[in-house]
Protein backbone atom coordinates (compact mmCIF):
# COMPACT_ATOMS: atom_id res chain seq x y z
CA UNK A 1 0.00 0.00 0.00
CA UNK A 2 1.18 3.60 -0.67
CA UNK A 3 1.08 6.23 1.94
CA UNK A 4 -1.87 8.25 2.04
CA UNK A 5 -0.21 11.85 2.56
CA UNK A 6 3.11 11.24 0.83
CA UNK A 7 1.75 9.36 -2.61
CA UNK A 8 4.45 10.63 -4.10
CA UNK A 9 7.51 10.94 -2.38
CA UNK A 10 8.07 10.38 1.47
CA UNK A 11 11.14 12.43 2.32
CA UNK A 12 12.78 11.32 6.13
CA UNK A 13 15.10 14.36 7.50
CA UNK A 14 17.52 14.87 10.11
CA UNK A 15 18.20 18.14 11.60
CA UNK A 16 19.34 19.23 14.99
CA UNK A 17 17.24 19.28 17.78
CA UNK A 18 18.17 23.04 18.20
CA UNK A 19 17.01 23.28 14.61
CA UNK A 20 13.57 25.73 14.54
CA UNK A 21 13.75 26.51 10.73
CA UNK A 22 14.53 23.70 8.00
CA UNK A 23 11.24 21.84 9.34
CA UNK A 24 8.97 25.04 8.46
CA UNK A 25 10.60 25.83 5.34
CA UNK A 26 10.34 22.46 3.96
CA UNK A 27 6.89 22.06 4.55
CA UNK A 28 6.43 25.32 2.87
CA UNK A 29 8.29 23.96 -0.45
CA UNK A 30 6.62 20.58 -0.38
CA UNK A 31 4.69 19.94 -3.29
CA UNK A 32 1.30 17.68 -2.58
CA UNK A 33 1.92 14.10 -2.35
CA UNK A 34 5.24 15.08 -0.25
CA UNK A 35 5.61 14.53 2.83
CA UNK A 36 8.72 15.03 5.29
CA UNK A 37 9.35 13.10 8.04
CA UNK A 38 12.12 14.70 10.72
CA UNK A 39 14.19 13.37 13.33
CA UNK A 40 16.27 15.09 15.87
CA UNK A 41 20.20 15.10 16.04
CA UNK A 42 20.13 15.36 19.65
CA UNK A 43 22.20 18.25 20.97
CA UNK A 44 22.38 20.58 23.99
CA UNK A 45 21.79 24.39 23.09
CA UNK A 46 25.44 25.12 24.82
CA UNK A 47 26.78 28.51 24.28
CA UNK A 48 29.43 29.52 20.89
CA UNK A 49 31.32 32.16 21.81
CA UNK A 50 34.41 30.71 19.94
CA UNK A 51 36.51 28.19 17.14
CA UNK A 52 36.37 25.75 19.81
CA UNK A 53 32.90 26.15 20.64
CA UNK A 54 31.47 25.47 17.51
CA UNK A 55 33.95 22.70 16.62
CA UNK A 56 32.59 20.93 20.10
CA UNK A 57 29.26 21.61 18.16
CA UNK A 58 30.47 20.05 15.25
CA UNK A 59 31.72 16.82 16.63
CA UNK A 60 28.40 16.71 18.96
CA UNK A 61 26.36 16.41 16.17
CA UNK A 62 28.46 14.14 13.84
CA UNK A 63 28.59 11.69 17.16
CA UNK A 64 24.50 11.77 16.99
CA UNK A 65 23.73 11.54 12.97
CA UNK A 66 23.69 7.91 12.95
CA UNK A 67 21.15 7.82 15.93
CA UNK A 68 18.96 10.40 14.03
CA UNK A 69 18.85 8.35 10.66
CA UNK A 70 18.22 4.93 12.42
CA UNK A 71 14.81 6.35 13.75
CA UNK A 72 13.63 7.81 10.99
CA UNK A 73 14.09 5.03 9.30
CA UNK A 74 11.60 2.84 10.99
CA UNK A 75 9.04 4.99 9.09
CA UNK A 76 10.08 3.87 5.92
CA UNK A 77 10.86 6.72 4.00
CA UNK A 78 11.66 6.30 -0.09
CA UNK A 79 14.75 9.00 -0.33
CA UNK A 80 16.58 11.15 3.00
CA UNK A 81 17.77 14.87 3.75
CA UNK A 82 20.52 16.27 5.34
CA UNK A 83 18.90 18.86 7.06
CA UNK A 84 22.03 20.75 8.44
CA UNK A 85 25.09 22.08 7.33
CA UNK A 86 28.37 22.74 9.07
CA UNK A 87 28.66 19.06 8.73
CA UNK A 88 28.21 18.60 5.23
CA UNK A 89 31.05 20.94 4.13
CA UNK A 90 33.39 19.95 6.99
CA UNK A 91 37.08 19.50 5.61
CA UNK A 92 36.30 20.06 1.97
CA UNK A 93 35.22 18.17 -0.56
CA UNK A 94 36.77 14.81 -0.36
CA UNK A 95 35.44 14.44 3.15
CA UNK A 96 31.90 15.98 1.90
CA UNK A 97 32.12 12.78 -0.44
CA UNK A 98 32.90 10.21 2.34
CA UNK A 99 30.09 11.80 4.46
CA UNK A 100 27.55 11.17 2.11
CA UNK A 101 28.89 7.24 1.52
CA UNK A 102 28.78 7.02 5.40
CA UNK A 103 25.19 8.59 5.30
CA UNK A 104 23.75 6.17 2.74
CA UNK A 105 25.70 2.92 3.76
CA UNK A 106 23.61 3.67 7.20
CA UNK A 107 20.15 4.95 5.64
CA UNK A 108 20.28 2.70 2.64
CA UNK A 109 19.01 4.45 0.16
CA UNK A 110 19.76 8.04 -1.60
CA UNK A 111 21.07 11.14 0.10
CA UNK A 112 20.17 14.89 -0.50
CA UNK A 113 22.95 17.10 1.39
CA UNK A 114 23.64 21.06 1.75
CA UNK A 115 26.98 20.96 0.05
CA UNK A 116 25.91 19.20 -2.83
CA UNK A 117 23.04 20.68 -3.21
CA UNK A 118 24.96 24.20 -3.58
CA UNK A 119 26.99 22.40 -5.99
CA UNK A 120 24.18 21.92 -8.34
CA UNK A 121 22.35 24.74 -7.71
CA UNK A 122 25.14 26.87 -9.08
CA UNK A 123 25.36 25.29 -11.91
CA UNK A 124 21.78 26.07 -13.19
CA UNK A 125 23.02 29.53 -13.49
CA UNK A 126 25.74 29.26 -15.72
CA UNK A 127 29.47 29.37 -15.68
CA UNK A 128 29.47 31.07 -12.34
CA UNK A 129 32.85 31.56 -10.48
CA UNK A 130 32.78 34.00 -7.84
CA UNK A 131 30.68 33.42 -5.36
CA UNK A 132 30.25 34.82 -1.84
CA UNK A 133 28.88 33.09 1.48
CA UNK A 134 26.55 34.29 3.80
CA UNK A 135 26.49 31.97 7.07
CA UNK A 136 25.90 31.70 10.99
CA UNK A 137 29.29 30.68 12.05
CA UNK A 138 32.25 31.51 13.65
CA UNK A 139 35.46 31.85 11.55
CA UNK A 140 36.62 28.30 11.93
CA UNK A 141 33.23 27.31 10.66
CA UNK A 142 33.29 29.83 7.37
CA UNK A 143 37.12 28.23 6.50
CA UNK A 144 35.19 25.21 6.20
CA UNK A 145 32.49 26.83 3.89
CA UNK A 146 35.35 28.47 1.75
CA UNK A 147 37.48 25.43 1.54
CA UNK A 148 34.60 23.63 0.16
CA UNK A 149 33.58 25.79 -2.38
CA UNK A 150 37.33 25.92 -3.31
CA UNK A 151 37.91 22.77 -3.94
CA UNK A 152 34.78 22.70 -6.05
CA UNK A 153 36.67 25.16 -8.65
CA UNK A 154 34.71 28.26 -7.58
CA UNK A 155 36.48 32.06 -6.31
CA UNK A 156 35.01 32.94 -2.79
CA UNK A 157 35.02 36.56 -2.53
CA UNK A 158 34.26 37.02 1.06
CA UNK A 159 32.70 35.35 3.58
CA UNK A 160 30.31 36.81 6.58
CA UNK A 161 29.94 34.65 9.50
CA UNK A 162 27.24 36.05 11.88
CA UNK A 163 28.90 34.26 14.89
CA UNK A 164 25.42 33.28 16.44
CA UNK A 165 26.26 32.38 19.97
CA UNK A 166 23.80 29.33 20.17
CA UNK A 167 22.81 26.66 17.88
CA UNK A 168 18.93 27.78 18.67
CA UNK A 169 19.60 31.14 18.65
CA UNK A 170 20.53 31.08 14.93
CA UNK A 171 16.87 31.04 14.63
CA UNK A 172 16.49 34.02 16.01
CA UNK A 173 18.27 36.33 13.17
CA UNK A 174 15.52 38.80 11.56
CA UNK A 175 14.83 38.88 8.02
CA UNK A 176 16.54 42.69 7.94
CA UNK A 177 19.84 41.40 9.77
CA UNK A 178 19.80 38.19 6.65
CA UNK A 179 19.23 41.23 4.38
CA UNK A 180 21.94 43.24 5.86
CA UNK A 181 24.44 40.72 5.56
CA UNK A 182 23.38 39.91 1.81
CA UNK A 183 23.83 43.58 1.22
CA UNK A 184 27.39 43.61 2.81
CA UNK A 185 28.86 40.28 1.13
CA UNK A 186 27.20 41.86 -3.05
CA UNK A 187 29.16 43.37 -5.13
CA UNK A 188 29.60 43.76 -8.72
CA UNK A 189 32.31 41.14 -8.99
CA UNK A 190 29.96 38.50 -7.47
CA UNK A 191 27.98 36.32 -9.79
CA UNK A 192 26.50 34.64 -6.81
CA UNK A 193 25.51 34.53 -2.91
CA UNK A 194 25.25 31.32 -0.99
CA UNK A 195 23.80 31.13 2.27
CA UNK A 196 24.96 28.35 4.46
CA UNK A 197 23.58 26.84 7.81
CA UNK A 198 20.21 25.32 8.05
CA UNK A 199 18.31 27.12 10.88
CA UNK A 200 18.60 30.40 9.48
CA UNK A 201 15.57 31.43 7.81
CA UNK A 202 16.46 32.62 4.36
CA UNK A 203 14.66 30.67 1.83
CA UNK A 204 11.80 33.88 1.53
CA UNK A 205 14.85 36.44 1.94
CA UNK A 206 16.74 35.26 -0.68
CA UNK A 207 14.35 34.57 -3.62
CA UNK A 208 13.58 38.30 -2.80
CA UNK A 209 17.22 39.51 -2.37
CA UNK A 210 17.27 37.37 -5.98
CA UNK A 211 14.80 39.70 -7.61
CA UNK A 212 16.36 42.80 -6.62
CA UNK A 213 20.24 42.27 -7.32
CA UNK A 214 19.62 40.33 -10.31
CA UNK A 215 21.86 37.58 -9.33
CA UNK A 216 20.94 34.10 -7.67
CA UNK A 217 20.94 33.94 -4.02
CA UNK A 218 20.53 30.65 -3.35
CA UNK A 219 19.55 29.85 0.84
CA UNK A 220 20.64 26.05 1.37
CA UNK A 221 17.27 25.13 2.46
CA UNK A 222 15.93 25.61 -0.69
CA UNK A 223 18.98 24.31 -2.86
CA UNK A 224 18.63 21.03 -0.47
CA UNK A 225 14.89 20.27 -0.73
CA UNK A 226 15.08 21.47 -4.81
CA UNK A 227 18.15 19.36 -5.04
CA UNK A 228 16.18 16.34 -2.44
CA UNK A 229 13.21 16.49 -5.36
CA UNK A 230 14.96 16.82 -8.63
CA UNK A 231 17.26 13.45 -7.71
CA UNK A 232 14.30 11.51 -6.68
CA UNK A 233 12.30 12.86 -10.32
CA UNK A 234 10.01 15.60 -8.78
CA UNK A 235 10.06 18.38 -11.14
CA UNK A 236 7.41 20.23 -9.76
CA UNK A 237 7.75 24.16 -9.82
CA UNK A 238 7.39 26.13 -6.53
CA UNK A 239 7.00 30.15 -5.76
CA UNK A 240 8.18 32.49 -3.77
CA UNK A 241 11.39 30.99 -3.09
CA UNK A 242 13.46 31.91 -5.80
CA UNK A 243 14.35 31.37 -9.34
CA UNK A 244 16.15 27.86 -8.82
CA UNK A 245 12.37 25.65 -7.45
CA UNK A 246 10.47 28.26 -9.60
CA UNK A 247 12.43 28.24 -13.40
CA UNK A 248 14.89 25.05 -12.31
Amino acid sequence: MTDSLGYRMKFGVIAPSTNTSVQPEFDDMRPVGVTNHFSRIVIPDDPVHSDEDFNELVMRIRAETMNAIDAVKTCSPDAMIMGMSAETFWDGKDRADSLKAEVEARAGMNVAMGSDACQNALKCFGDVKRIAVVTPYMPIGDEQVRKFFTDCGYEVVTVKGLKCTSPMLIAHETEKTLRDAINEVNDPSVEAIVQAGTNLAMARVGGIAEFWLDKPVIAINTATYWHALRMNGIQDKVQGYGSLLSHY
